[in-house]
């Protein structure tokens, strides 16, 4: 399982790079000449603090977002995972599995009563059920799978909270 990195601070960062940043977080398809005029830089630094952003992975990935609804994946399922004493002796063998189901969009180690927190989308609960039996309860090591359906969604973004990160 791969370890958490640790990053250079967002201190290293001065304001323009925190306003590129939370602009681009907004829209990434926003061209080099507006994120300029937007930062107040000419287009040449602008573009020079960009790839360095993305040299240096406070730019990970731009990618287009999707609205899962519209593709019918209506259901979101949060599955609490316990693992068995012979399981958590095999992490990486659980991690791999888990990566390599396209229905699992999150997964994360948790601290407490369950092992694993996934966030899982399906078309519906019917779609869940075979995921289910057909995938998750086969994976080696679970000893319990707390499964929870979302009702409604009230918030969902992957802006990061960047205002209390700059000193302006």
């Amino acid at each position: 399982m791969r370890q958490p990195q640790r990053h250079k601070s967002s201190a290293t960062l001065d304001r323009f790079e925190h306003k590129l940043l939370g602009l681009l977080q907004q829209d990434s398809t926003r061209s080099n000449a507006e994120l300029a005029e937007l930062v107040g830089l000419s287009e040449a630094p602008c573009w020079r603090r960009v790839q360095r952003l993305k040299r240096d992975g406070y730019i990970r990935e731009q990618v287009s977002l999707l609205d899962r609804r519209k593709l019918g994946l209506n259901t979101q399922v949060f599955a609490q995972i316990k693992l068995t004493a012979v399981g958590r002796s095999n992490l990486n063998e659980f991690a791999d599995a888990i990566k390599a189901f396209p229905e699992v969009l999150d997964c994360y180690v948790l601290m407490g009563s369950a092992d694993f927190m996934l966030r899982i989308v399906t078309q519906d609960i019917e779609a869940y059920e075979r995921f289910f039996f057909e995938k998750l309860s086969k994976v080696a090591g679970i000893q319990d799978v707390n499964s929870m359906v979302a009702l409604s969604e009230i918030k969902s973004t992957t802006a990061l909270p960047l205002a209390n990160l700059a000193d302006d």
